[in-house]
């Protein structure tokens, strides 16, 4: 499969995973827990329902074994978020416009890092 098919799933994929992980956040509030419980929670389930549907959705990769350096993917692009944000903030750019920057680059470097290391995908 081509990489550009395969990073529009990826892409496809994410907005899937956003949904599901911002419904189980307001189904937690909704259902009276405090929102840092519910973001906690939601972000747990959010990880591991990202983890399944982009292992077998795009990468088409089933080895539950995966998810520690899935969870390292995850850690490193969400830190690298702040930074961007961090350095946004310093240099006073508008963080609305760098966190839509910094969502794009991440978002890259997810795909890249889930492709070349987690899910190790090899062409057919």
């Amino acid at each position: 499969m081509k990489t550009d098919w395969l990073f529009v799933k990826f892409i496809l994929v994410g907005i899937l995973n956003t949904a599901f992980g911002y419904l189980v956040f307001a189904l937690l509030l909704f259902l009276g827990l405090h929102y840092t419980l519910a973001v906690i929670l939601s972000t747990v389930a959010g990880v591991l329902f990202n983890f399944k549907t982009t292992g077998t959705l795009v990468f088409k990769n089933h080895n539950n074994k995966l998810i520690f350096k899935f969870v390292a993917v995850y850690t490193i692009t969400t830190t690298l978020g702040i930074i961007i944000l961090r350095m946004a903030e310093l240099a006073h750019i508008n963080l609305y416009l760098a966190g839509l920057v910094s969502t794009g680059i991440c978002a890259i470097i997810s795909f890249l890092l889930n492709k070349n290391w987690v899910f190790k995908y090899e062409k057919n």
